[in-house]
C-alpha cells in the first residue's frame, strides 16, 4: 500500500496552489492552477488540483488521506463553508461538503492567512508565537501559539487592516478612516499611486530609483504602516516571531531593512520599546515558500 498523502490548497484570487505531504510533513509534489471564479469555478479548480497531485504521486485520487484548504473570506470550520470571498466571486459556498461528495475524500477549510502562518511555522522552524503578517492586496494577520492555530471565537482573529489607527485618516471601503490597510497593502499602492498600474508592487522600486516622488512616499508610507503592524502584534500578542509574507515581501531588502529602521528609529525614542526589541523579531517569508498550501494541508488533520 502506498504510503498516505495529505493534500494541501491555497485558493487565491488569481492563482490555485496545491501540495501533496507526506506523514513527516515533507512536500513530495506540487502544482500551480489558475483559479475559476465563482462557485462552479472554485470547487472544479480544487477538483482538478486533486487530480494532477493524483497523477504526479501515480495513485487514486481517493487514496489520500485528507484534504486541507486555505481560502480568502470568512470560514465556518465546522460546517464547511466559506463566505463573502468577493476576490473569487463567492459569497457563499459549502465548499467542504461539495468537494468531499465529488472526491469522497475528507475535506476542511481554513482563512488563508490563517493557513500560511500554520505553514511558515512549519516551514520556517519556528516555535513558540508566531504572528504572520499578511502585506498582499488586503491587510490581515495570522497566528499560531506552540504549534496550534489561534482563530477566535467567530474565526476572524487577525483582521488587523480595518484597525483605524494610521494618521493620514484616509478613508476606507469598510466605511472608517485611516484604517492599516489604506497604508500597508497593494490596494492601497493601486489607489494613491495609480502610476503603479494595475500591479503596482512589481514596479515600485524601479519607479523609485528612476526619481518618482509619489512612488517614494507610496513606499515609505507602506513601511511605516507595516512597521506599525509589526508594533501592533508584539504589543497585542507578544510573538516570539513576526513574519512578513504576502505579494509585497518581494520587495525584499529595502522593505524589511525599512521596517527594522522605522522601528528602531521608534524604539531609539522609547524606552519601553526598545526593551521589546521589536526589530529583532521580523522576519520575511522566503520567495518560493509554499507557506499556505502547507498550511492547509496540516490544519486539516488539527
Amino acid at each position: 500500500m502506498s504510503e498516505a498523502l495529505r493534500i494541501g490548497m491555497d485558493i487565491g484570487g488569481s492563482k490555485t496552489a496545491a501540495v501533496a505531504l507526506d506523514l513527516s510533513g515533507a512536500v513530495v509534489a506540487s502544482t500551480q492552477l489558475l483559479t475559476e471564479r465563482g462557485p462552479d469555478g472554485v470547487l472544479d479548480t480544487a477538483e482538478h488540483a486533486i487530480r494532477e497531485l493524483a497523477r504526479l504521486t501515480a495513485r487514486s485520487a481517493r487514496e489520500f488521506a485528507s484534504v486541507g484548504i486555505g481560502i480568502p473570506g470568512q470560514i465556518d470550520r465546522e460546517l464547511g463553508v466559506v463566505r463573502n470571498a468577493y476576490n473569487i466571486d463567492v459569497a457563499r459556498l459549502a465548499l467542504a461538503e461539495l468537494l468531499s461528495e465529488r472526491t469522497g475524500l475528507t475535506v476542511t477549510l481554513d482563512n488563508d492567512v490563517t493557513a500560511a502562518a500554520i505553514g511558515a511555522a512549519h516551514l520556517m522552524g519556528l516555535s513558540g508565537t508566531v504572528a504572520y503578517l499578511n502585506l498582499g492586496t488586503g491587510l490581515s494577520a495570522g497566528f499560531v501559539v506552540d504549534g496550534a492555530p489561534l482563530r477566535g471565537s467567530h474565526g476572524v482573529a487577525g483582521e488587523i487592516g480595518h484597525l483605524a489607527v494610521d494618521r493620514l485618516e484616509r478613508p476606507c471601503p469598510c466605511g472608517q478612516r485611516g484604517c492599516l490597510e489604506t497604508v500597508a497593502s497593494g490596494s492601497a499602492l493601486k489607489t494613491y499611486w495609480p502610476a503603479g498600474g494595475d500591479h503596482p508592487g512589481r514596479i515600485l522600486l524601479s519607479a523609485i530609483a528612476a526619481g518618482d516622488a509619489e512612488a517614494r512616499t507610496a513606499f515609505e508610507y507602506l513601511v511605516r504602516g507595516a512597521a506599525n503592524c509589526v508594533r501592533l502584534l508584539v504589543l497585542a500578542l507578544d510573538p516570539h516571531t513576526v513574519v512578513i509574507g504576502g505579494g509585497l515581501r518581494l520587495l525584499g531588502d529595502p522593505l524589511l531593512d525599512g521596517i527594522r529602521t522605522t522601528l528602531d528609529e521608534w524604539s531609539a525614542a522609547s524606552p519601553f520599546l526598545t526593551e521589546l526589541q521589536l526589530g529583532e523579531r521580523v522576519q520575511v517569508l522566503p520567495e518560493d515558500s509554499s507557506a499556505a498550501a502547507v498550511g492547509a494541508a496540516l490544519a486539516g488533520i488539527s
